[in-house]
This record gives structure tokens, sequence and C-alpha cells, in this order.
């Protein structure tokens, strides 16, 4: 040290013989700045008995509440080149109106006729089903006549089957005839010849009863063989029973199978004919989707492809249009902790982006430019960003919304929940439990505030 100063360090200063020292330490500074202490604690201790509304915040931004009236890209339904456009960027479109034109690309579709040519397939083919008809007509015509034939045929042959037996009765009967007269021949021959040895009968009596027996064996014979003709005459007619039957069971047969062939060919042209008039009908509906029409009412945004004889793909994004005459909502997002807090119908204080605005989260009532909103929707599960969708509509007994904020602006809501003093609200926010809130009873329209705990 240089020992500079005559001041020594172990030494107690006197400060009493210094100037701004006499002009700076009174004691009346001391009371001022006692009185302001004190008044600033019990500013501070009243405020923290003054409400605050508890609330769950959350960000976002605005869209509209029915899903068909929300930004939307058109897309390209098939693959094509882009032939002409009928619109500008910021341009109005009514719903139907053509935006762009595109062309062909793939060769099996670039028939100008290709339509046309399918419905003349389709009706030859339909031609073709008409004729299979008629040919099964016809052939159920000739098995009905097939039948009736083989009905008549069979009839004639039992008629004359039964002919047959009936002959063999009667020659059965002729024949027990001849044997009857044969044994009467054989008794008058042996009666005539005992009298002729006896003397009462001439040699020629005998003769003649000889002559007799044998004419009447030989009829007993004749006889024979006529039964045994009239029984083969019956088997005759039996097998040509079977005959007949058989002949006709095959061509009734061969009939319907050509029949069945017939049926065949029939679905089998009745599957060609729906066939070709599903790829007329997808024909059809994709020559005229060659024109890209507006499926709303709205206003061209951006085209995302330009420029002519460019190709694109199916399902690729042509242009983005605003459809018009939607009602505004906000899409919010939710903490997982607070999502149990939030009910349908729960009111909300939106601020938009954008929007001059004082807002004192704890003091809806004193805030200025926020506008009254009321949960429509709340999503079940939680999105990609770890929190949960909740959808705000206008509340209907608040002001309107704004006119000029735009879907997609982003917006800072807050679900209002229950009047706690001040410390309540920093001794929660300090401790980390979850608000208090309501629990909607439907049943008398009223609503009971239950505390929440840890």
């Amino acid at each position: 040290m240089l020992n500079i100063s005559y001041n020594k360090l172990n030494q107690k200063v006197n400060l009493d013989q210094f100037k701004s020292y006499n002009k700076v330490f009174h004691d009346r500074h001391y009371a001022v700045l006692n009185k302001f202490i004190a008044a600033f604690a019990l500013i501070a201790f009243i405020v923290l008995f003054l409400p605050w509304t508890q609330n769950v915040a959350g960000r976002g931004y605005l869209t509209t509440l029915t899903p068909d009236l929300r930004p939307q890209t058109i897309q390209s339904p098939i693959p094509g080149r882009i032939e002409k456009w009928f619109v500008r960027e910021g341009d109005y479109v009514s719903k139907g109106d053509t935006i762009l034109f595109i062309s062909e690309i793939y060769t099996e579709y670039q028939d100008p006729k290709l339509v046309e040519r399918t419905a003349q397939q389709r009706e030859a083919k339909q031609r073709s089903v008409g004729s299979y008809q008629e040919k099964i007509m016809a052939l159920d015509q000739q098995v009905n006549a097939l039948l009736k034939e083989r009905e008549l045929k069979l009839s004639q042959a039992r008629n004359y089957l039964l002919q047959s037996k009936l002959k063999v009765k009667s020659d059965s009967i002729d024949l027990e005839a001849a044997r009857t007269n044969l044994t009467i021949a054989e008794r008058q021959f042996n009666r005539t010849q005992t009298l002729q040895q006896e003397g009462y009968k001439a040699v020629t009596d005998v003769e003649e009863k000889r002559l007799k027996l044998q004419e009447t064996q030989a009829k007993l014979i004749s006889q024979e063989n006529k039964l045994l003709s009239s029984k083969n005459e019956v088997l005759n007619a039996e097998m040509e029973i079977a005959r007949i039957d058989a002949e006709y069971t095959d061509k009734i047969s061969k009939a319907r199978s050509e029949k069945f062939t017939a049926a065949s060919s029939q679905f089998e042209a009745e599957a060609e004919v729906s066939k070709l008039e599903n790829q007329e009908s997808n024909y059809r509906i994709r020559s005229s989707q060659y024109y890209i029409t507006a499926p709303n009412n709205g206003y061209i945004n951006k085209a995302i492809k330009s420029g002519l004889g460019e190709t694109i793909q199916s399902g690729e994004k042509l242009v983005q249009i605003m459809p018009t005459g939607y009602e505004l909502a906000v899409e919010t997002y939710i903490e997982p902790i607070d999502i149990p807090l939030i009910q349908i119908g729960e009111p909300v204080r939106v601020q938009f982006d954008g929007w001059p605005s004082i807002f004192f989260s704890g003091w809806p009532n004193a805030s200025y430019g926020t506008f009254g909103g009321k949960v429509v929707a709340i999503e079940t599960f939680i999105s990609e960003n770890g929190k949960f969708r909740v959808l705000i509509a206008p509340d209907p007994e608040d002001r309107p919304w704004p006119e000029k904020v735009r879907v997609g602006s982003g917006a800072y809501t807050i679900a209002l929940l229950e009047d706690v003093p001040i410390w309540y609200e920093i001794w929660r926010q300090l401790n980390g439990f979850p608000p208090n809130y309501y629990i909607m009873d439907g049943s008398k329209g009223s609503e009971t505030p239950v505390k929440g705990k840890s």
C-alpha cells in the first residue's frame, strides 16, 4: 500500500465533517420511506383480496364453423395436361364455374369417340343377349314338342303291347280248345278202332277218325306256334316302348343341353354387357372430369399449378379456393391439464391478431377490444402438438365479431372460470393446483362451483 490518504483504514471515519452527509442523512427521509413502504404494503394487501377471474388460455387461429366452407385445394381427379385457364387469382367463382381444362395423356383414352364406340359395343352385345334368349325359347319349344311326341309314341306302343297281350290270351284259349279237340279226336279214334275190331264199324270209319285226329294234332301244333308268335309280339312291344323312351330321352337331353349352353352364353353376354356399361359410364365420367369446376362459391386464392402444357397426376393440387358465406370460428389448443375444465357452452373471450385491444386476463369486464365466444366442440384425442383442439363459435348474446378478420388469422382465447381472490390465485399458481371450475346442472340450469384440489 502507498498510504497516500491520511485516513487510516483501521480507524473509524467520522462523516459529520462532510457537507454532503449533513445534507442527505436526516430523520425526515426515513419517515417518508417508511410511510411509502407502509402504504405500498397496505395497497398490496388490499389488492390480494380483489376478485380475480380464473381462466384457461389458449392460442389458435380463425377458421370456419362448418368443414365444407373452410379453405380448400382443388385437386385433379385424373392425370392430364393443362390446356386452358378460365380464371385468375382473386377472381370470384360460383359453384360449378369452370376453372381450367385439362386434356388426356393416356393413349387408351385419347379416342374422341371412345364413349360412342363403347356404346355401340354394348348395344351389339345386348343384341347377342336377345339372340340367346330367342334360342333358349326355341329350345324350350323343341323340348316340349319332343315330350309330347314321346307321350304319343309311348301311348301307341302301349296300345300295341296291350293288343299283343290280348292276342296271347286269345291264342291261349284257342290252344286250350285245340287240346280239347285233340282229346276228343283221340277218344273218337280209339272208340271207332275198338268198334271196328269188334266188327261194328267199317275200316273206312277208322280211317276217317284217324285223318280227323291227325288234322286236330296239326291244328294244335299250329295253335302253339301262333301262341309263341303272340308272346314274341308282346316282347317286341315291350322292347319298342323301351326303345322309344330311350330315343326321346336322348333327344330331349340333347335339346336341354343345348339350352343350358345357350343360357351359359347368355349369362356371359350379360356379364359383358354389364362390363361395357361400366366402361361406358366410366368413360363418360372421365370425359366430364376434363373440366375442373368450383365446388363452392368463393375466391381463387392461389394457382398452385400454372402455365399451359404442364402434366399433372391424379390427386395433385391445382388451385386454392376460399369459400364465401361461412361462419367464423376459432380453433384453439388447450393444455391437457386444463382440458377437463372446458365444457361445451363455456364462455370464452377472444382477442384477434391485428385488432387493437387492451386485455386484462383477470378482469375481463375491464378489457377492451375482446369478443365473446362459446365452446361448441372439444377434440377427444390429443393433437400432434401435444394439446387438445377446441372449436369456439361467436356468442350470439355478445357483440358480433369484426368483419375484417380473415380465416387463418391468429387468435388468443381465454376461457372464463370462477371468480376468486387474487391471493388464492397466486397461491394456486405457486403450488401448481388446477383452477376452480363449474359443473353445469342441466336439469335446473344452475351452476355449482367446485374447488379444484391436488
